[in-house]
């Protein structure tokens, strides 16, 4: 088995594309303790919250996934894992810097505390994986449309 070549310019991509991904999800928990859980409490803020944060990192995936250019398993499971351990080590480092101990950082990962991050961790690794899906399976559909309107004519 042969590795992939992994070209600086892969590397620096995989980077930028996680911290959008870093930028909008910080909006968005922001928005979330500002406006939403207010509004309808904390736990349920942050239930709905995960599901939102889901859909931010999947669209992000997508919508730059043609920049990203991880055209083969290899490379989108190797920007998925970069992006799973700089976003451990963000979540983490913002958690000590709010003074959280390690006991309270680690219920965000426990699901029988109630903790989803570490499905969310699992979204985010899958990520690279969806965008390249996604773009393959829109240049399909771009195709067969292309076919029928060469058969109608």
């Amino acid at each position: 088995m042969s590795w992939p070549r992994f070209s600086r310019n892969f590397w620096f991509r995989t980077v930028a594309v996680w911290l959008l991904i870093a930028l909008v999800e910080s909006l968005h928990g922001t928005l979330r303790v500002l406006l939403i859980a207010p509004a309808i409490g904390d736990l349920p803020a942050r239930r709905l919250g995960f599901v939102t944060a889901c859909a931010l990192i999947l669209a992000v995936a997508w919508l730059t996934a043609r920049w990203l250019d991880a055209r083969t398993p290899a490379l989108q499971w190797s920007a998925g894992t970069v992006w799973v351990v700089l976003m451990l080590a963000f979540e983490i480092g913002i958690g000590l810097l709010q003074g959280f101990g390690w006991p309270r950082i680690m219920q965000e990962f426990d699901p029988r505390q109630g903790g989803l991050m570490a499905l969310g961790m699992l979204i985010l690794l899958s990520a690279p994986a969806f965008g390249a899906w996604g773009i393959a399976r829109r240049s399909t559909l771009l195709n067969a449309r292309k076919i029928d309107t060469k058969d109608a004519s």
